[in-house]
């Protein structure tokens, strides 16, 4: 199998599109792709990235993946101008299915069935990667955005394949105002859309999940009053005065998504100990207009669940990436395969300049893929997929490293 990756940061979209396109089948000594992941952010606009790709690899050539805040390579790392990129493969061989399915701001649920009814089933099958429109509504004057979830996506594929598989993928957003975003569906540039992909046959993936919250002072709190992606009570108290009273000031309600402060929910055995890698975080995307509740990135939170505050730790988010980027490829070099690609999904507020940091996390992936020689293609996202404690589910802050192996 040839890969390859491509960078672009140019203004005009058209170009940025063939160029990235050209850099990919160059870097891969690639004669004809058979499929392309490529990215792009809301500064650029789609439909001329998209055909200015296609002027390379042809109009049959399937390309998906969509918006990006930021993208990341082997040798680039940007969130700022007009950051884009593509990886290419020719496999020489069947390796994946691809399908879309739109309205998926009408039903997630559906939206996944739809996609699994398209893929169908294989023996061979190994993991689907998918790719969904995170915005189902912007924000408007006073209002956060009401997001798209990935729970109901998840479970509407899951009742439509007849095996399970390994779920993984991104949640999309452009940019950090959570406004509007575009997936790219094989042939066509769309919205409120979810694209997806099964890989079969002699391609298997490889997964690290990276972390980075910490709990901020251990106490558990239970969840009185909920709705949907909605929190108005803990313990039997408006969450929105309690938040105000941990940060000393009500600044945060005016930031989305909320800065350095998650909800947690452990999923460890209580006052045993504290594992990093058992929580599920989920980021605060904004307070309603009445100050009366929090809005949740997942709606997965209910009545009755325990909580935890969870501030973000840099320097364990550091570490993480580092380890777990190392202890991955070194394990895939031990089984005897070899890598042939990865995907980096990373949470947009893990990066440098929103988590105020000195250095970015992506930089530990980027040099653990480098010293294995991997080509791969990152992306600054908005949900990260992938099976966690059992389970295939949406993550938030954390950093989804995906090596795709052959033996």
């Amino acid at each position: 199998m040839k890969v390859g990756t491509g960078f672009s940061n140019h203004g005009d979209s058209w170009e940025s599109g063939r160029a990235v396109a050209e850099q990919a089948l160059q870097a891969g000594g690639i004669d004809s792709a058979e499929l392309v992941f490529a990215f792009c952010s809301n500064r650029t606009d789609p439909k001329a990235f998209f055909q200015g790709l296609q002027s390379v690899v042809g109009e049959k050539v399937p390309i998906i993946g969509g918006s990006a805040i930021g993208v990341i390579t082997n040798s680039e790392l940007s969130y700022t101008g007009h950051p884009c990129g593509a990886l290419a493969v020719q496999a020489g061989m069947p390796f994946c299915r691809i399908a879309a399915s739109d309205g998926l701001n009408y039903g997630e649920v559906n939206s996944g069935k739809n996609l699994a009814e398209q893929l169908g089933a294989g023996p061979d099958d190994q993991a689907m990667v998918v790719f969904y429109d995170s915005i189902k509504q912007p924000p408007g004057p006073g209002t956060p955005p009401f997001l798209n979830s990935s729970m109901p996506l998840i479970e509407g594929i899951e009742a439509g394949l007849s095996q399970r598989l390994p779920i993984y993928g991104a949640g999309l957003i452009g940019d950090y105002e959570f406004n509007p975003t575009v997936q790219f569906c094989g042939s066509q540039v769309s919205s409120q859309s979810a694209v997806a992909a099964i890989f079969h046959g002699a391609v298997t993936l490889r997964h690290r999940i990276m972390h980075g919250c910490t709990p901020l002072d251990g106490i558990y709190h239970r969840v009185t009053r909920a709705e949907g992606g909605i929190i108005f009570e803990l313990d039997g108290k408006p969450i929105v005065d309690m938040i105000d009273r941990l940060y000393g000031n009500t600044d945060w309600q005016r930031t989305t998504p909320v800065d350095l402060l998650t909800i947690g929910i452990y999923q460890g055995k209580k006052y045993a100990g504290v594992e990093e890698g058992r929580y599920v975080n989920r980021l605060i995307t904004g307070v309603l207009p009445g100050k009366e509740g929090i809005c949740l990135f997942e709606p997965d939170i209910m009545e009755g669940a325990e909580v935890q505050f969870m501030a973000r730790d840099a320097f364990k988010m550091v570490d993480s990436a580092r380890q777990n980027s190392l202890e991955l490829m070194e394990t895939i070099r031990a089984e005897g395969r070899n890598a042939i690609f990865g995907l980096y999904i990373d949470c947009a507020g893990r990066s440098a300049a929103y988590s105020k940091t000195t250095v970015e996390e992506a930089a530990e992936v980027q040099n653990a893929l480098n010293r294995f020689g991997c080509p791969f293609l990152g992306i600054y996202s908005g949900v990260e997929i992938a099976p966690f404690l059992g389970k295939s589910r949406g993550l938030d802050w954390t950093g989804l490293l995906l090596v795709f192996v052959r033996d």
